[in-house]
């Protein structure tokens, strides 16, 4: 039986943001400093689907001066992230429903991230998240990858995006070529997550993806910042093709479901200038929800 001095308790909600799930740690209401430096190896063993919680990455709550909450966003691998759109907009359901005192559920949570602060509404089992002006766009690279060209899109919506129109979804190898393109020497040294996008024949303003992401490593369920990643080329690229006699300025909304089969909506304003186009106010919309409360132990050191 463990010493009880050798083991830390750790309360943990898992909460689930259209088919992402994640592990919320509570460290701002908690006294786990004995973990500061370790949540790598914590995301690495409670993110196992088989030996652990299982989930895509563990949201680590902390004090902030400027938000709510301060959210750090652990990968499966360990890697921390800057960024998680689906992980936020449960990060504001947990802090709306556990912090919050009720009536005050029409203000905006606001939560700092790495990427820089952002705001939510919780809207009964929606939660729509502002995110931070999306960065890097650029519409026509093209690669080289498994033999072939490929015509890619990226951006930075918190994390950086390569967003790869496809005609058929369902018959693209998400898992060989989205991690071919991951980890393609364009986007050395950090990588990248890789969104294939198939838009609708018959709706243009709806989309289907799927994502590998970074420090998963895999395919997921949904990708938060890789929807909004997707909606943003897309529409982008739609923009500059209606030429110079469309408007200048233009609000964009997609709906688009994700590998669960859930619909998420993405909303923004793009301003073109010549041939460039500058992206705000981008607004992601989806379902978050709490799933479980618990407890786990971590060994903190071994017995003599």
């Amino acid at each position: 039986m463990r010493n009880a001095e050798l083991t830390m308790r750790i309360p943990f909600t898992k909460m689930v943001g259209t088919g992402n799930d994640f592990v919320v740690v509570d460290a701002a209401a908690r006294p786990l400093g004995r973990l500061r430096g370790r949540w790598g190896a914590v995301s690495r063993t409670l993110c196992d689907r088989h030996t652990g919680i299982g989930a895509d990455g563990v949201l680590v709550l902390e004090r902030s001066r400027v938000a709510e909450a301060r959210m750090r966003v652990f990968n499966p691998d360990g890697s921390e992230a800057t960024m998680c759109g689906n992980g936020a907009r449960c990060v504001a359901r947990y802090l709306q429903e556990r912090i919050r005192r009720r009536g005050d559920g029409q203000a905006a949570v606001t939560i700092e991230t790495r990427a820089g602060l952002i705001a939510a509404r919780v809207l009964d089992r929606r939660v729509a998240m502002r995110l931070t002006d999306p960065t890097a766009l650029r519409l026509d690279l093209t690669l080289a990858v498994a033999g072939r060209r490929l015509r890619l899109g990226i951006v930075n919506t918190g994390v950086p995006h390569a967003v790869v129109p496809v005609a058929s979804l369902d018959a693209v190898d998400v898992a060989r070529l989205g991690r071919l393109i991951r980890r393609h020497r364009a986007f050395v040294p950090w990588g990248t997550n890789v969104d294939f996008v198939q838009p609708d024949a018959r709706h243009p303003a709806r989309l289907r993806v799927r994502t590998y992401e970074r420090g998963v490593e895999g395919e997921t369920l949904a990708c938060g910042t890789g929807v909004a990643a997707s909606a943003v080329v897309y529409g982008a690229r739609r923009q500059l093709a209606a030429g110079s006699g469309a408007p200048a300025s233009a609000q964009h909304r997609y709906d688009v479901q994700v590998r669960s089969g859930e619909v998420m909506a993405v909303s923004f304003r793009a301003v073109r200038t010549g041939r460039t186009l500058r992206v705000t106010d981008v607004v992601l919309e989806g379902t978050a929800r709490r799933v479980f409360d618990g407890t786990v132990d971590w060994l903190l050191r071994r017995k003599p």
